[in-house]
């Protein structure tokens, strides 16, 4: 466990230094080995010349092909042991990376679970290269990652929500278990696909125990006829008559084996990965009620399950070593496939209905750590508080939890009650859309269990949904203000289910003129806070802000603030109350030289 007093900083730190000498270490055991075993092996030479030549009896070389197989074996040892040492350097590495703002780019961005028309995943960064994913996620299996990015992508009711926290807050001071879990994960190959293995709980009948004694009997049966013709005890057409029923029996069972094989070929990492994952789980005392749960889920067939995949994992090893080629005539004489290809079927009869409970249980378990991680790494951030009722959203030194924390400057945003939009005005730059991605995203960790970037935050179960990067497409023929139109529609949609929607609408309809855009917009504002909703607008256009007239709308005026200063744009970022009245467009375009000149004074 780390020193409660150390900073996350300062653990890692001196974790990377204590893993970088061991490695150093091993690093150079491994060098005195290497050249022992070169000596050892010059030794052997020797004593094979003398024993050629007649000098020496030639059970001396049993001395140093023995010694050079010890050698082997340790030379294997220290080797395991600083790549296990690089591994846990790299790990700690990482984490400093992502304590110093250096994470982009160098992590898992979950780009594959980018949807376009997700309401808030592209708006949000929350998935893709730089996003809130790739911050996140420590997971090694991809149930792992799979878990954190629905967790991430599909925000859970309050009751999911309160037990994620307890369990995260349980999981985050454990280090060592974090680290564990991603030296498992970098042990084997990138491609290995665990939850490739859910084709394993496919149901497979349960191979009578007739069929497999019989099977036996036949195999026993032709190897005795063999070994009778062979010592001349039987004549050669007895033993090619019973090679016939074998191959009989084997041509009767061919679709078995391909069945089987299809199952599990080319799963042996997958199987070991699996393995080793839930025997460090299994090894960890789990209280918080969720994690003690996930816990029974991987007891209840009163098996471990990691010795079960180890069984697997061996019966799969011999299934394949038919295809050797020099144990191939044995595997052809024995029905060797057949045998195993059995083997395999009894076991996922027993265990093939459990394997989807472990992957989830791991899946959980890993999405679990990845917050938990977070949640270590930033001891100053809150968990935030669940409510019951009416939508709101209540947060105190808001900041943005993609930012370097030093850089990032907070706000407060209330949201509930009387005021249910905020509209936010300002000129280019001045903070409006990181505003909103600060809600939304801070938003998305919070229903997912994890802390937020905020001192204080209250806010009851919400459906998010935005439109701060909406663009047009040219395969789908549509305009960016048509696929605007698109997401509020999908907004709107949302709105009317059964959880409240908390809409983040940048530059509202700024792809029609000033008259129908505030029309427009005014009436999709309106009708989001007639379904329930609460939520923010960006705008630059001032006629929009006679929205917040309107009472029956509830919404209040805000705007971010910048001056001018040696030729150089100013900002604060600090939300202040009520309308901007300044611009900086043209002195923006001034300073790239394309704008108006100055009017003379």
């Amino acid at each position: 466990m780390p020193d409660p007093d150390v900073t996350p900083a300062g653990e890692y730190r001196r974790r990377a230094d204590r893993h970088r000498a061991n490695a150093a270490d091993a690093a150079r055991r491994e060098e005195t080995v290497s050249r022992v075993r070169l000596g050892v092996a010059l030794v052997a030479v020797l004593l094979g010349w003398l024993a050629s030549s007649g000098r020496l009896s030639s059970w001396w070389l049993v001395v140093p092909v023995a010694a050079f197989v010890a050698l082997l074996v340790a030379h294997a040892r220290v080797r395991r042991r600083r790549r296990r040492a690089e591994r846990g350097v790299d790990f700690y590495e990482r984490g400093l990376a992502r304590l110093d703002g250096r994470w982009a780019g160098a992590g898992r961005t979950g780009a594959c679970f980018l949807d376009p028309h997700h309401p808030y995943a592209d708006d949000l960064d929350v998935v893709g290269p730089g996003s809130l994913y790739e911050l996140l996620c420590g997971a090694r299996t991809t149930m792992g990652e799979e878990t954190l990015a629905t967790w991430l992508l599909a925000p859970a009711d309050a009751a999911a929500v309160r037990a994620r926290q307890v369990a995260v807050r349980e999981l985050a001071p454990r280090l060592d278990l974090r680290e564990d879990l991603a030296a498992l994960g970098d042990e084997v190959a990138a491609t290995v696909r665990p939850d490739a293995l859910a084709a394993l709980a496919a149901p497979a009948p349960r191979p009578a125990t007739g069929l497999r004694v019989g099977a036996l009997a036949v195999t026993l049966v032709t190897l005795a006829t063999i070994l009778a013709w062979a010592l001349g005890w039987a004549p050669p057409l007895v033993a090619l008559g019973a090679l016939a029923v074998q191959s009989l029996v084997r041509w009767r069972l061919r679709r078995r084996v391909v069945d089987t094989d299809r199952a599990v070929a080319g799963h042996g990492p997958d199987l070991d990965l699996l393995a080793a994952v839930l025997d460090r789980i299994e090894r960890e005392p789990l209280t918080a009620p969720l994690l003690a749960e996930l816990g029974r889920r991987l007891r209840e067939q009163g098996t471990r399950p990691s010795e079960a995949v180890r069984s697997l994992r061996r019966r799969v090893d011999l299934f394949d070593s038919r295809r050797n080629e020099f144990f191939k005539p044995v595997a052809l004489l024995t029905m060797w496939d057949v045998h195993w290809a059995l083997a395999i079927d009894a076991w996922r009869a027993r265990h093939g209905a459990s394997i989807a409970t472990w992957l989830a249980a791991v899946g959980q378990i890993e999405a679990l750590g990845s917050l938990a991680g977070f949640a270590w790494e930033h001891p100053a951030d809150v968990y935030p508080e669940l409510t019951d009722g009416a939508p709101r959203f209540e947060a105190e030194g808001l900041g943005h939890p993609l930012m370097a924390e030093a850089r990032c400057v907070r706000n407060d945003v209330t949201l509930g009650d009387a005021v249910r939009v905020l509209i936010v005005s300002g000129s280019n730059m001045s903070g409006k859309s990181t505003l909103l991605r600060s809600v939304g995203v801070n938003a998305v960790l919070a229903l997912a269990g994890a802390p937020v970037r905020a001192t204080r935050l209250r806010l009851s179960p919400l459906a998010v949904g935005a439109t701060l990067r909406i663009r047009d497409s040219l395969q789908e023929g549509t305009s960016r203000f048509y696929a605007e139109l698109v997401r509020l529609r999908d907004l709107v949609r949302i709105a009317d289910g059964p959880v409240p929607l908390l809409f983040l609408l940048d530059e509202i309809l700024h792809g029609t003129n000033s008259h129908d855009r505030r029309l427009g917009a005014a009436a999709v504002v309106s009708g989001l806070v007639r379904r329930g909703a609460l939520g923010l607008v960006t705008t630059h256009d001032l006629a929009l802000s006679e929205v917040a007239n309107d009472p029956g709308v509830g919404a209040t005026n805000v705007h971010f603030e910048d001056r001018l200063e040696d030729g150089q744009m100013v900002f604060d970022y600090r939300m202040r109350p009520g309308v901007v009245r300044t611009s900086n467009a043209l002195a923006l375009m001034r300073t790239l030289g394309l704008g108006p000149e100055a009017p003379e004074r």
